[in-house]
């Protein structure tokens, strides 16, 4: 005799299955629970709504909630509001910028460093990305990849503080140089524009090379073999074949690197200097004094983030005419 049929015997019914004994199981098929089960997923919108509830929650209160709330600060004439005093709304914050050329100069160089350092960080990191997802082979990729995001796992400023003891006039670089003869003296390479983008590219590298890998990866690699059947050659293929089909991934790089340059503060601080003044600086300056001037450092806040998202809005509409040319 079989268990099921000698428990079937003792106890005169069938012997209850595993899942049937767990909390999941017993809460499944609890009539009430399978009541509301059926109402909440009786429809495809009713799912939708269910699935999207709680992503629409944490954007409206962990990133549109903080962004709205500075922006209702930058139009107050004052904040923190005194007690008893009236609070008004006023466009003078925003003014201030417009009517001082002084704040122009920062924030023309932020831009204009976050789109140049968007543009080397994708040269360099570009080679890595297809040499990963074209030349390595399936079973070592995960490996490669672990050691490429293990130096991301440090904080900030650990990274930056180690770019300092590299770039350093008793750093590896001057030390390498010196020792192949190539100098005599440390270059000073810290304090500069070099040195800041060294630590910017370091740190956004990741951003950019992720999506370089995920459209490399996709690619087939039919594609390419077909283009040098008909004759075409490395660059050819390289120019005709790879770069327009990876597009997608270069416009999401690009963009998710230009958008965190333009937001750095304490990189810029450590490893920039007097010539290279980002706006962060200049909006951290409102909120390091008296609480009057919050409103004035919200209001270029919110001028830095209009500006480079009518850049990156542009970027990407010329991005998609070039993916629909190509596709034509």
């Amino acid at each position: 005799m079989t268990f099921e049929a000698s428990v079937r015997t003792e106890h005169g019914g069938t012997a209850p299955k595993t899942a049937d004994r767990t909390f999941w199981g017993r809460l499944a098929n609890w009539a009430p629970y399978r009541v509301l089960a059926g109402l909440a997923t009786a429809s495809p919108r009713r799912q939708f709504v269910i699935l999207a509830t709680l992503p629409l929650v944490w954007v409206l209160t962990q990133h549109l909630g903080p962004m709205l709330q500075m922006l209702r600060v930058s139009l107050t004439d004052a904040y923190p509001v005194a007690p008893n005093v009236q609070q008004s709304f006023t466009f003078e914050h925003y003014m201030k910028f417009f009517q001082d050329s002084l704040f122009w100069m920062p924030f023309f160089r932020t831009l204009t460093f976050a789109g140049v350092f968007t543009f080397c960080t994708l040269i360099l990191t570009y080679p890595v990305a297809y040499f990963l997802a074209r030349h390595v082979s399936q079973k070592n990729r995960m490996l490669m990849l672990l050691m490429l995001l293990i130096p991301f796992w440090v904080g900030e400023i650990v990274r930056t503080y180690a770019i300092m003891i590299l770039l350093g006039n008793t750093g590896a670089v001057n030390l390498l140089l010196k020792w192949l003869g190539f100098i005599d003296r440390p270059i000073p390479f810290m304090y500069t524009s070099f040195s800041m983008g060294v630590g910017i590219g370091y740190l956004t590298a990741l951003y950019m090379m992720l999506p370089l890998y995920s459209a490399l990866e996709k690619l087939p690699k039919s594609f390419n073999e077909a283009a040098a059947d008909l004759g075409a050659g490395a660059w050819t293929r390289f120019r005709r074949v790879t770069l327009p089909l990876t597009i997608e991934g270069i416009a999401s790089g690009c963009t998710l690197v230009f958008l965190i340059s333009t937001g750095f503060y304490a990189t810029p601080v450590l490893l920039g200097g007097p010539s290279t003044t980002v706006f962060a600086e200049t909006i951290a300056g409102f909120f390091h004094v008296a609480g009057d001037q919050w409103p004035t450092g919200a209001a270029f806040a919110t001028i830095m983030f209009l500006g480079a998202l009518l850049i990156t809005v542009t970027f990407q509409k010329i991005m998609n005419s070039l993916r629909k040319g190509d596709v034509r």
